[in-house]
């Protein structure tokens, strides 16, 4: 028997009309995807490598997807999803999707070892599309700094849901345990800062863990390819470790979206739409000025601003070799950079 969480994740299991079924992407290698159906897990391909209709992206499948397949384990289509993570893939020159058809986003920084970066909190922020993120401190056994406990108690001052929790203590696991019953969740972070081996404590799972090149302080790849576990009431997704984040291209608006600090005063603005870069009349950089938005966090937007701008050329560039519209589109294989 399938719990009522995984039956809601799966939905209908069929498809009358031609007889495939519907199943849910628990992990992708190589164009090659386990696929959940009827709790058993089948390996399944694309059909010759291409999925009509989808265009401009690194991977058309990512986990959390439902998918459609055929009973010889061909994948035929991917179904509309409720919400993602995605990001720009600089190899692949085109946005990548992480996870899909999630409740939380757990995004998790670390207080040193990699030591706490707040933009590559921010720049995650930008990445959910319709996710409600969670900011997860790991290893608060070891005390931030007056400055880095400010800049990580905004994130609550803003409305985001934050906790700090040390898997090596224990401290707080069991709490961060019951944000997540009920739930799928999808565990992001730098490399590093403790995300696999917070999601075994979390799932009684043995995942391969590393520790912290010594030379540079800062992580190495462990996992290197996002997957699905089930967990006893919940549903975890852990995803690779990355050292650079950027937002994936696309309408700017999104970015400033994420900075609930600027929404409150778009319409003070002297022109509308304005994007608080270099426009005049601007209210956001008053404020900036006036010390009532945190110069850091306004430095932080202009700088995802920024990398929008540098990607766009080689996007155009690539956009002119990609199919038309509604031309099926071939799969780039592979999960991480």
């Amino acid at each position: 028997m399938l719990s009522p969480l995984l039956s809601s994740s799966l939905g209908s299991l069929y498809d009358c009309r031609m007889d495939n079924r519907e199943g849910l992407v628990m992990r992708g290698i190589n164009n090659i995807y386990t696929v959940l159906w009827e709790g058993n897990e089948y390996l399944c391909r694309i059909k010759g490598k291409l999925l009509s209709g989808l265009v401009n992206e690194y991977n058309p499948i990512a986990v959390g997807d439902r998918v459609l397949f055929t009973p010889d384990l061909m994948i035929v289509s991917r179904l509309p999803r409720k919400n993602w993570f995605s990001r720009w893939n600089v190899k692949g020159l085109c946005n990548q999707c992480v996870a899909a058809n999630i409740d939380i986003l757990a995004v998790v920084a670390s207080v040193e070892s990699p030591p706490f970066r707040p933009r590559f909190l921010d720049r995650a922020i930008a990445c959910c599309h319709e996710v409600q993120p969670l900011i997860v401190m790991n290893k608060s056994d070891i005390l931030l700094t007056e400055e880095e406990d400010e800049r990580f108690s905004l994130y609550h001052t803003l409305g985001y849901n934050v906790i700090a929790v040390s898997s090596k203590t224990g401290e707080n696991i069991d709490a961060l345990r019951t944000l997540l019953m009920g739930k799928t969740t999808a565990f992001v972070g730098q490399s590093g800062v403790g995300k696999s081996t917070l999601v075994n404590t979390l799932c009684g799972s043995n995942e391969p863990t590393g520790e912290v090149s010594g030379k540079f302080n800062r992580g190495c790849h462990t996992t290197n390819h996002a997957q699905m576990l089930l967990c006893d009431g919940y549903i975890m997704i852990d995803t690779p470790g990355v050292r650079e984040l950027y937002p994936p291209h696309g309408d700017p608006r999104q970015i400033e979206q994420s900075f609930p600090e600027f929404r409150a005063y778009d319409t003070e603005c002297a022109y509308p739409g304005c994007l608080h870069d270099e426009e005049p009349g601007c209210r956001i950089k008053r404020l900036v000025e006036e010390g009532k938005i945190l110069p850091d966090r306004y430095e932080s937007y202009l700088r995802m601003l920024k990398s929008l701008s540098e990607m766009s050329p080689e996007w155009l560039q690539r956009e002119k070799k990609l199919p038309r519209r509604g031309e099926k589109y071939k799969v780039y294989d592979g999960e991480s950079e």
